[in-house]
């Protein structure tokens, strides 16, 4: 086959497009340019798209004897990343942008372009399986990142290839070393890509601006603090809330709504945050067709941990969930991805929805 292999200038990309040499393929690495001005060097393991990355890149396909080139999707990955994240957490939501990352960069754009050229399928770093266009856990528990492929549809896995994640982290980085590829010991990349210094609550701030409004308690409706912006919260968050110390009854607040059209934040106790039933929408299908009964799964809501057993229903075209264990922490935004809830083959993706509601 036509391989093209994303090459993001870590060792995980780089190792995989390695075993889509070896396994005879006709490999093209490319690095995707994603920001429009990138930096000469990364911050440790912060940041991306920096042109130490690139160069990486460019080394560990020299190395392995194939062409490599560097294709820019800085705007569209603006306008589908980066300004999408804005926006959501502008309307109170807590994205993942790895998630739209996957599925409107890698898996549409990119692929898109590839399949325009002929190639036959995308090689990336990512820790999954794809096992006769089944979406599964990745051997590493660790590092799986099956969550943040689960926005994928069975048309966008047909074109795509995880060529490690069968092996643990550890043995890809002595495997790198063995190959003799420079990126073997780089840090793996931490926080979010476009967000090098971390803080995010200082992005968000310079994007969206000032948007006054009150954090309230949730039992007595008390104003308890002014925010300048919802942005700065998300379901869960205790620490930075602007309030006076725990509530009456010594015990501390969390935040448990958030309501962007009047600015309202509200704050009460862990017991808010328990969570039995979540609404989804724009829900996608990796492994199964579109489900027209209701079904029994696993669901997650975060990249790592918060999982239920969930009796699940495609209802108007909204995914319905309703939790055997409650979830604490449940945001809207963010995904809910469904996996088989069977012992034998519990690692398997069947689907996915955006997180539009929760109680």
């Amino acid at each position: 086959m036509r391989v093209l292999a994303a090459m993001s200038g870590g060792v995980d990309s780089a190792v995989a497009a390695a075993r889509a040499v070896e396994a005879g393929h006709d490999v093209v690495g490319v690095h995707l340019a994603l920001s429009t001005a990138p930096g000469t060097l990364r911050t440790g393991s912060r940041g991306c798209c920096s042109k130490e990355d690139a160069g990486d890149a460019q080394r560990a396909a020299d190395m392995l004897g194939i062409p490599f080139y560097v294709w820019d999707f800085a705007e569209r990955f603006k306008e589908d990343v980066i300004d999408d994240f804005v926006e959501s957490y502008a309307a109170g939501e807590t994205p993942n942008p790895c998630l739209r990352c996957n599925e409107k960069i890698k898996f549409t754009a990119l692929a898109d372009r590839a399949m325009a050229l002929g190639f036959d399928a995308i090689a990336t770093g990512h820790y999954a399986r794809l096992e006769d266009g089944v979406l599964r856990r990745a051997v590493d528990p660790d590092k799986d990142q099956s969550y943040v492929l689960g926005v994928l549809t069975a048309e966008q896995l047909s074109r795509a290839m995880f060529p490690i994640g069968d092996t643990p982290k550890p043995a890809i980085r002595e495997e790198a070393a063995a190959r003799g590829l420079a990126v073997a010991n780089k840090p793996d990349s931490h926080d979010i890509c476009f967000i090098p210094t971390g803080d995010t609550k200082a992005f968000l701030g310079a994007k969206i601006g000032i948007r006054p409004g009150a954090v309230v308690d949730s039992s007595s409706g008390a104003v308890l603090a002014e925010h300048d912006g919802v942005h700065g919260f998300t379901i869960g968050q205790r620490k930075g809330l602007g309030i006076e110390g725990p509530a009456a009854d010594g015990q501390p607040r969390y935040v448990t709504g958030i309501e962007s059209a009047t600015g309202t934040v509200t704050v009460g106790p862990i017991e808010d945050l328990q969570i039995r039933s979540i609404t989804a929408r724009d829900p996608k299908w990796c492994s199964i067709a579109e489900p027209t009964e209701p079904f029994d799964c696993i669901v997650q809501v975060r990249a790592h941990g918060g999982l239920s057993p969930a009796r699940a229903e495609l209802r108007d075209g909204e995914l319905h969930l309703e939790l055997s264990e409650p979830l604490t922490g449940v945001a809207r935004g963010q995904a809910a991805v469904l996996y088989r809830p069977d012992a034998e083959a519990g690692d398997v993706v069947l689907g996915s929805g955006t997180i539009s509601g929760a109680q």
